[in-house]
């Protein structure tokens, strides 16, 4: 079933989120006050228009109702971001999605009623935090009770080593979910490097150099297997 969704502002984060589900096949709502982005974006979705997201007779006429989610990107202008996802929840959308910036937008927002909030300038941060303490993790999702997903740099010392030797659901308390490696491929141009998932690992596969380790376990033990194996 093809998914309907809108995305309200179209500075470089909603463009991003628009495009990409677009090209992920979804039907792309695209709205924005100014026309020269509406004619940028417009053969990239299946429809754009200019106009003011905060006035409910507008929207009610572009079928705002029949959509599955709206996301509301507006990222210079809080109050008109308020606006407009309060018009949205008062009549009734399905699902409603707003961006924060910062701490006191995210607290205005969750008394509003707002479920889904998004704050892409606090998740970059913190991912870039983590890499520069610890250069080997190279991005996370955290989840409930101190668990996360990582991607890590294959630390030096599993280097030539089977999952067999290294153990580490026994050794470290940790799954590893899978492996992105590089291989090297012929084209025209010459050789290139393309990182593609290893599949499902076996106790007999061996890490390699530049191997990526995509491992789930509790956060301080997987810091504590890269500490280990430095």
């Amino acid at each position: 079933m093809i998914k309907k969704i809108a995305v309200i502002g179209l500075g470089q984060f909603g463009m991003a989120i628009a495009k990409t589900l677009s090209k992920k096949g979804a039907e792309v709502l695209a709205i924005d006050r100014d026309e020269a982005i509406i004619e940028e974006v417009a053969e990239k979705v299946d429809m754009a228009v200019a106009m003011d997201a905060t006035d409910k007779k507008t929207l009610l006429s572009q079928g705002i109702l029949d959509f599955d989610a709206v996301v509301v990107a507006i990222g210079e202008d809080f109050e008109q971001l308020l606006l407009c996802t309060t018009v949205l929840m008062d009549i009734g959308v399905k699902r409603v999605m707003a961006r924060a910036r910062g701490k006191n937008q995210r607290i205005i927002l969750t008394k509003l009623g707002v479920k889904e909030i998004l704050s892409p300038e606090d998740e970059v941060g913190m991912n870039v935090a983590e890499r520069l303490i610890n250069p080997s993790i190279l991005s996370y999702l955290d989840l409930p009770d101190e668990y996360c997903v990582m991607e890590v740099s294959a630390p030096p010392d599993i280097i030539g080593r089977s999952l067999a030797d290294i153990d580490l659901r026994r050794r470290y308390d940790l799954n590893l979910v899978t492996i992105k490696r590089v291989n090297e491929v012929v084209g025209e141009e010459g050789t290139i490097q393309e990182r593609h998932i290893y599949g499902i690992p076996k106790g007999e596969s061996i890490i390699r150099e530049n191997d990526t380790l995509i491992i789930f376990g509790k956060r301080k033990k997987v810091e504590r297997f890269i500490e280990i194996n430095q």
